[in-house]
């Protein structure tokens, strides 16, 4: 979600805005809110609200401003020696990016690396004692518990809203990676890289994209899950490059309206279009027009999910891939020993 220019329509009048009593026609004056008759009580947040503005004032300090010359958004540190993340399409290509902390310095980036599938990219700046956030774990989330987006939407640095979990491990059609987070709290333009968090603070994940016709927040945003991404940076921060295993296929998306359309025995899953014959995928024997249902434990339902499963597989792992093959639809089971294969920087 680049940074790009919108309209804002001003909603209050000129009067009111600047706090002044304005007579109308004869009215009776217009106050300001705070003008109230006799002194009013303290506000006292409740047990929730003060939770979310203890999380505010933690991690609000983490959260960093990134931008290069085609694009801004979100950021945030995880390491005290100025390591942060953000999203693989706020860098773009470029090798620096402008950051800009909270106290409001602005600072060199090095990119470090970038996984352009999962949309991942990690960055350093010249600093020995960053603000971090907490980091969680993304494999235990529930759905309903409490989500926080923190991030810079149209430029407003560090704006906080709340929502709940609405999924786990969502593919929806069109995106290039499964197995993401689901929210409502509102995710904008800007907000692309920012902390998604749980109640405690502690990252969750890294917010990246929403589906929406308007191109603003209807309650359907999604974060790459933190241990998929803290994966990346491990990789990076230690070898200086990303690694997963590979399969070899080329897989199209199976729909209900498109298995009915055709005849295919399954109503989810992926239909392989290609076959490297010297990748671990040819060598096992699987078949073009193969549909792969299954791979160990995990189902796959489209391409985002069978993408998301090779990341947490490792290179020389041997897994049961279970195919449905046509016509008849009958199921088998071939073990297949996965490669490695290294993503795209681009």
């Amino acid at each position: 979600m680049r940074a790009r220019s919108v309209g804002i329509a001003l909603v209050f009048g000129v009067g009111v805005a600047v706090g002044i009593g304005l007579n109308v026609a004869g009215r009776e004056p217009v106050l300001p809110a705070h003008a109230s008759q006799g002194a009013a009580a303290a506000f006292q947040p409740n047990a929730a609200e003060q939770a979310i503005i203890q999380v505010a004032r933690r991690v609000s300090p983490a959260v960093v401003s990134v931008s290069q010359p085609r694009g801004a958004g979100s950021g945030f540190f995880i390491q005290r020696d100025g390591v942060l993340l953000t999203n693989a399409h706020v860098v773009g290509g470029a090798a620096t990016v402008q950051v800009s902390l909270a106290d409001g310095r602005q600072l060199r980036g090095e990119v470090l690396g970038r996984d352009a599938d999962l949309d991942v990219a990690v960055v350093r700046v010249g600093l020995d004692n960053a603000p971090v956030v907490p980091v969680g774990n993304s494999d235990e989330l529930q759905v309903g518990q409490t989500a926080i987006a923190i991030g810079n939407p149209l430029g407003l640095e560090r704006t906080l809203t709340t929502g709940v979990v609405s999924a786990v491990n969502r593919s929806p059609r069109g995106l290039q990676f499964g197995g993401l987070i689901q929210t409502d709290a509102a995710i904008n333009q800007g907000n692309s890289g920012g902390p998604l968090l749980d109640s405690q603070g502690r990252v969750i994940g890294i917010n990246s994209v929403i589906l929406s016709p308007t191109g603003t927040s209807i309650g359907l945003g999604f974060a790459i899950p933190i241990n998929l991404a803290s994966d990346v940076a491990r990789q990076l921060l230690t070898t200086g490059r990303i690694t997963y295993a590979y399969l070899g296929v080329g897989v199209a998306d199976i729909y209900p309206e498109v298995a009915r359309q055709y005849g295919i025995p399954v109503q989810e899953g992926v239909i392989v279009g290609q076959v490297d014959p010297q990748s671990p995928a040819g060598r096992s024997g699987l078949r073009l027009n193969d549909i792969i249902v299954r791979i160990g434990d995990d189902e796959v339902t489209n391409g985002g999910d069978l993408r998301r499963i090779l990341r947490e597989r490792r290179a020389g792992e041997t897994v049961p891939v279970v195919v449905v093959r046509p016509p008849d639809g009958r199921r088998e089971t071939i073990d297949v020993r996965l490669a490695q294969i290294t993503p795209p920087q681009r």
